[in-house]
């Protein structure tokens, strides 16, 4: 499998070197020269496979020859290690939790699959690796945890100072050992485009790749999430919509690309906060990009989403093809904290700001009688604590991976422009 950047204009490369390049070298997103669908027998018969054999079926063209099967095959046992379960929350609404990894985020998944793949590919390279990442909130903490201790890799991961919750920057702030957290002076977007600039910076004297979920080996993994959802369904729904509460949006575009490869989704819908600039292009046709805002649900506070793009090749830039099958709508911080009343009032069920978000798009777009619709709930409301306890008037109990972090002490580094980055990663 051979891989093309979005903008064309640099060389196509294969699936181990768009994992170490990150962004290709004209600032392109990597993306598949091809999608082949898989069988018409493993979808309809999906629930006679392990999810770690579904997820092998899933991945294995995109890697192609770069990992020999044995070793894929271990690289997605180690991924995933925890379960993807949906609880029903109204008779035609459930929530998938994707929770229930080590970082408590759905990030878990791409990362720990990235960090096991960049791990195979310099296992016995001298030189090491640096992965640059920015995070808006949960990818900090999960990037920071997958790749702790990964042999011949360091982390280095940008955060808007003040603009993370509380246990968000504890779990990227207190690994020490390869990992180094860098407190940036701005919003998200301020830190994409600091790593965006360093990756074409000829002057940085390290290996650089990305960790964010514009590295295919990030992004894609994603996709599992769909099949593993659709196997706990497809005997009962025929008709699914996923509402998937959406910032950069790679968690969509992944799932967009399992339906490519004939998963039956009858459609999306991506929900977003109040930085509504993909909302907008579904209105009027017209893609503007505007800063972010801050919000309740942070990590969704992305003014220019980088996956979009990839989104839009999926339809090959098809307005009308891909307004058959997605819709986006915003909502405001007042909308999603009564989003999470309602459903802890209806079924006692806790939410987090950005699965509030995904189950308001479900009620937007209006299922119908036949349709089964499932909102991404996409890290465990602890990760939220203020805003989840203010709003519900509950306490909710610490799980123990959080509980080990809360005493240890924060390290950071602060930046305030390129520069310093750049000074810092030439150290």
């Amino acid at each position: 499998m051979n891989y093309y950047s979005l903008n064309h204009k640099a060389p196509k490369v294969s699936f181990k070197e768009a994992v170490i390049n990150g962004l290709a070298p004209d600032r392109g997103l990597y993306f598949p020269e091809s999608v082949t669908p898989l069988p018409q027998d493993f979808i309809e018969n999906i629930g006679d496979f392990s999810n770690e054999e579904i997820a092998f079926e899933a991945m294995q063209q995109f890697v192609g020859n770069d990992i020999p099967k044995e070793d894929l095959q271990t690289i997605i046992k180690e991924t995933l290690s925890f379960d993807f379960p949906i609880v029903p929350i109204e008779q035609n609404i459930g929530s998938l939790e994707l929770f229930h990894g080590p970082t408590m985020a759905f990030k878990d998944v791409g990362a720990r699959f990235m960090a096991r793949c960049l791990g195979y590919f310099n296992q016995n390279n001298p030189q090491k690796v640096t992965v640059l990442v920015a995070t808006s909130g949960d990818t900090g903490g999960a990037v920071a945890n997958g790749f702790l201790g990964v042999k011949g890799v360091d982390v280095v991961i940008l955060y808007p100072r003040g603009k993370v919750s509380d246990i968000q920057e504890k779990q990227l702030t207190t690994l020490g050992q390869n990992i180094t957290a860098l407190e940036v002076d701005g919003v998200f977007d301020d830190c994409q485009d600091m790593v965006k600039t360093a990756f074409l910076d000829r002057d940085i004297q390290r290996t650089l790749t990305s960790a964010n979920s514009i590295n295919i080996a990030r992004w894609l993994p994603q996709m599992f999430y769909y099949f593993f959802a659709y196997k706990q369904m497809y005997k009962k729904h025929k008709n699914i919509v996923f509402s998937v509460p959406s910032g950069n949006f790679g968690n969509i575009c992944a799932g967009i690309m399992a339906q490519k490869l004939g998963l039956p989704i009858q459609h999306f819908v991506a929900a977003t906060n109040v930085n509504d600039t993909v909302p907008n292009f579904m209105g009027n046709g017209v893609y503007n990009p505007k800063p972010s805002q801050p919000t309740i649900s942070n990590a969704m506070d992305v003014g220019n989403p980088s996956n979009f793009i990839r989104i839009q090749e999926l339809f090959n830039h098809d307005f009308e093809a891909l307004k058959n099958v997605f819709s986006s709508y915003s909502f405001t911080d007042k909308e999603t904290k009564e989003a999470m009343q309602t459903i802890y009032q209806k079924v006692n069920y806790i939410t987090d700001p950005h699965g509030a978000v995904g189950y308001l798009g479900l009620k937007k777009f209006g299922l119908s009688n036949d349709s089964y619709g499932v909102f991404l709930e996409t890290a465990h409301p602890v990760k939220f604590l203020d805003i989840v306890e203010n709003t519900l008037h509950v306490t909710v109990t610490i799980p123990e991976q959080i509980q080990s972090i809360m005493n240890k002490e924060k390290k950071s580094i602060k930046v305030s422009s390129y520069q310093e980055l750049k000074e810092f990663l030439n150290k």
